[in-house]
């Protein structure tokens, strides 16, 4: 079972995750942020992955460190959970429709940490929680877990259909690119022979 826990204290946050992949359990997320818990259990279900969160923040301030703290522990609980990456395929992407929002999320669990997003400016707000802050959960998480991560918002009205969008085009992304392929007999899928 491909699994990891993460726990990370600084004097802005205090978190804990436990990351299962392969798993259609439910899982339990409290970051503290109603709306980002909303999208991380999106991501998880349709990644097909538990997580189990816990997530104390400096609220008062704002939610950036929460939300930016959460990538690096999940991206790093990914890297610990994918181990020496044999038998994965590595690649993945995916493009989800929601409802007036189409986004695109394309993933390479390379071993080397890349991050960017086009599409029009995520700029306002969903009740509290501002949405530029998805930007900077993705990229603290491609940053920790190492990986290629591109990210394409084609279009889109309703502000909260954007962010569904975006959150389980990756998602269903990474599920891809996580998933065993028997076909590979345990191989590191590069041409290196190794991925780091």
């Amino acid at each position: 079972m491909r699994k990891a826990e993460i726990k990370r204290k600084t004097s802005e946050t205090d978190i804990s995750i436990r990351l299962v992949l392969d798993s259609i359990e439910k899982s339990s997320i409290s970051t503290g942020v109603p709306f980002f818990d909303h999208m991380l259990d999106a991501m998880a279900r349709h990644g097909h992955f538990f997580l189990d969160m816990a997530c104390g923040g400096d609220y008062e301030l704002d939610d950036h460190h929460t939300i930016e703290d959460t990538g690096i522990c999940l991206g790093r609980a990914f890297k610990k959970a994918l181990g020496d990456k044999a038998g994965i395929a590595r690649f993945g992407h995916s493009a989800v429709p929601m409802d007036d929002a189409l986004a695109m999320s394309v993933v390479d669990l390379s071993g080397r940490s890349y991050f960017l997003y086009t599409g029009p400016e995520l700029s306002g707000y969903i009740n509290r929680y501002s949405e530029e802050l998805t930007l900077e959960f993705l990229r603290s998480f491609a940053s920790n877990a190492e990986m290629n991560l591109h990210v394409m918002l084609f279009y889109g009205e309703n502000r909260h259909h954007i962010h569904e969008a975006i959150f389980k085009s990756l998602a269903v992304a990474l599920g891809n690119a996580c998933a065993i392929l028997p076909g590979l007999g345990g191989i590191v899928p590069s041409t290196k022979g190794t991925i780091s």
